[in-house]
């Protein structure tokens, strides 16, 4: 504190503004009493001890700084764990449906080649079944025409034996008729 009164009284005496005014140290000199006033606030304010107040509060604040920084850097590396966490998760869901989308192709190929095969088998059990009612409808159309043919010829053949056979000759392939089916039935 005496030093602080020491260096304001050396600064004050040696200015030339005071110098030229009068005395210095009279108490009709406006300049020394303000200089007075005001040696006299600071050394109040030192006996008070302001300015380790002021440094203990600007300590407190820079030790609420320090922690605010702490806190923050804390965030920041959690934060940043959060994110790589989450990247990875990306990356897992991405790899993910990347299998899906495979898996889905495979699936997707594997029953184009199911249904062409189906689709083989479908039109090879067709064509089977086409096949077979064209013979069945070839057999049918022969039956049809054997059996016109055989009518065709008994009613032919009947025409010719009815023109040959007289009666006389009907009679005996009568009688011969009934007495084969008598053997036949006895």
């Amino acid at each position: 504190m005496r030093n602080v009164f020491v260096l304001a009284l050396t600064f004050g005496a040696s200015s030339p503004a005071f110098a030229a005014s009068g005395p210095f140290f009279s108490m009709s000199n406006t300049d020394f009493v303000v200089t007075l006033a005001f040696l006299l606030f600071i050394g109040i304010l030192l006996y008070a001890k302001v300015p380790g107040l002021l440094g203990g509060q600007l300590d407190a604040r820079a030790d609420g700084i320090k922690k605010d920084l702490e806190e923050a850097r804390s965030l920041r590396e959690e934060a940043q764990t959060i994110l790589a966490s989450y990247e990875r998760k990306q990356q897992e869901v991405q790899e993910q449906a990347n299998r899906i989308v495979a898996s889905a192709r495979e699936d997707a190929a594997q029953a184009a080649e199911q249904a062409k095969a189906d689709l083989e088998t479908s039109i090879s059990r067709r064509l089977t079944a086409a096949e077979e009612q064209i013979a069945a409808a070839q057999n049918s159309a022969v039956k049809e025409v054997r059996d016109q043919a055989i009518v065709v010829a008994i009613q032919a053949a009947d025409a010719v034996i009815s023109k040959q056979m007289t009666a006389a000759d009907a009679n005996k392939l009568i009688d011969a008729a009934i007495t084969d089916v008598d053997t036949k039935l006895h």
